[in-house]
């Protein structure tokens, strides 16, 4: 695994550092200013609103533990298993795992899509893929490879191993929706983009995939084309995997958590989009863990979550057992390296389960009008933004980024940079230094 401990830049340890490869890559992820930022970023519902729920950075750090939690299931539960082997040790997983929301714009998914049309004639953009741009491109670790992660990291982190420019579907173009008279506004589906890494990195990618044989990255990096739709990748490595599995979880479940503390949901709905049969896994469990808890497991579920915030932390934490406890190997054998050929998933039921949370968070939440109206008036703000520091870069560019632009030679991807860095609370501030009517100050904080 020689290989897969190297980075693109040398650097050499102190003789007193005691830290391995993963160590380092955790190290260096915690400690960097994108990561900070996270405190400021939305995860689903809108900074400011409440203390309580989760921002970018607490569901990074939930990920982390979820993810620690699965590799070590996987360990003891198949301590004799091929895979068992090389699974990642904690401050690898962790590393990985607190990485793979580092490039997400101000504003969520609404920031993504207004950056991905504010890019449409320069390369695109996707958070997935800013997230590798910033650890191997922009973080401050190494002069000419940001963070210098080592190799098998940054392909844990390597979410969708294919460019923008191959998955996009030319019918598919980023533009705004045509009907209103004076309110122009983005059209989503059009401007969503293709889940992949952007161009400007494959020669980042390329090395990442050094040492895969050629038909295991021939296969790794294949696509499927889809009528109507982007193309999207079919493979993961088994460290992208776990972490992968880690933020369904989080997403399905902790995201679930703040929905009901905030009762932006209410128990009818959940029996609804949730009902019995997609939990089966789930409450059979509990009737073989726990036969004289309760007659009516779901119900006993359904009033433990939607009581007090003590039931349904606890039931909170059944849940999360539930699907870690389920994990297991797959095996890939078209794959000939093992970081490739072993994958992790739940079984059917655990995976029914999930996505019926997921689903629910995704139509009764994220859908939701209210959460919608904020993720509206981000779009709006992060293409204004951005518009304005590409009209009259030298005038309203911070001094270091329109450098970096000149240096560029004018290319966008450095606006893009500056402004998918920003927290929310800074965009809306800069928008409003920009746009507001108001009489401003130089002397205002940003």
């Amino acid at each position: 695994m020689t290989e897969w401990n190297a980075r693109r830049e040398d650097w050499t340890p102190q003789p007193e550092d005691a830290r391995d490869a993963g160590d380092v890559d955790y190290a260096r992820v915690i400690h960097s200013a994108s990561f900070r930022r996270l405190q400021g970023k939305t995860q689903i519902l809108n900074l400011g609103d409440s203390d309580f729920y989760r921002t970018r950075l607490t569901h990074s750090l939930e990920v982390a533990q979820v993810a620690g939690g699965l590799v070590s299931r996987l360990s003891k539960g198949f301590p004799r298993h091929p895979a068992a082997e090389i699974l990642p040790d904690r401050s690898q997983i962790h590393a990985i795992a607190c990485s793979h929301d580092l490039g997400h714009p101000p504003f969520g998914h609404g920031g993504e899509v207004a950056l991905n049309y504010s890019m449409r004639e320069a390369g695109g953009f996707e958070g997935n893929g800013q997230t590798l741009r910033l650890l191997a491109r922009l973080e401050n670790f190494s002069a000419n490879a940001g963070a210098n992660l080592s190799r098998r990291t940054l392909l844990g982190v390597l979410k969708y191993p294919a460019p923008l420019s191959v998955l996009l579907n030319s019918e598919i173009r980023p533009q705004m929706q045509a009907g209103p008279s004076v309110l122009k506004t983005l059209d989503v589906l059009s401007s969503t983009p293709p889940k992949g890494y952007l161009d400007c990195e494959a020669d980042v990618v390329d090395w990442i995939l050094e040492p895969l044989p050629k038909a295991d990255r021939a296969e790794f990096t294949r696509i499927e084309r889809r009528m109507g739709k982007h193309a999207c990748t079919l493979h993961k490595s088994l460290d992208c995997s776990i972490m992968d599995l880690a933020d369904d979880i989080a997403y399905g479940v902790h995201d679930f958590e703040d929905a009901i503390a905030l009762r932006l949901v209410m128990p009818e709905q959940f029996r609804e989009q949730v009902p019995i049969d997609t939990c089966d896994s789930f409450i059979t469990a509990r009737r073989q863990k726990a036969p004289t808890e309760s007659n009516d497991p779901y119900e006993a579920m359904v009033a433990g979550l939607f009581g007090g915030s003590g039931s349904r932390k606890h039931w909170i934490s059944r849940i999360v057992g539930h699907l870690i406890n389920a994990v297991e190997f797959i095996e890939r054998p078209e794959f000939q390296e093992p970081l490739l050929r072993w994958r992790v998933a739940v079984p059917a039921g655990p995976a029914i389960f999930l996505k019926a949370l997921k689903d629910f968070v995704r139509l009764e939440v994220i859908r939701n009008p209210g959460v919608q109206h904020l993720e509206f008036k981000g779009q709006s703000m992060v293409v204004s933004v951005f518009e304005a520091m590409q009209s009259d870069p030298a005038r309203l560019l911070p001094r270091d980024a329109c450098s970096r632009l000149q240096t560029a030679g004018g290319d966008l991807r450095i606006i893009s940079d500056f402004v998918a860095g920003m927290t929310d609370t800074y965009l809306l501030k800069t928008y409003e230094r920009l746009f507001a009517p108001r009489i401003g100050s130089v002397f205002d904080r940003l």
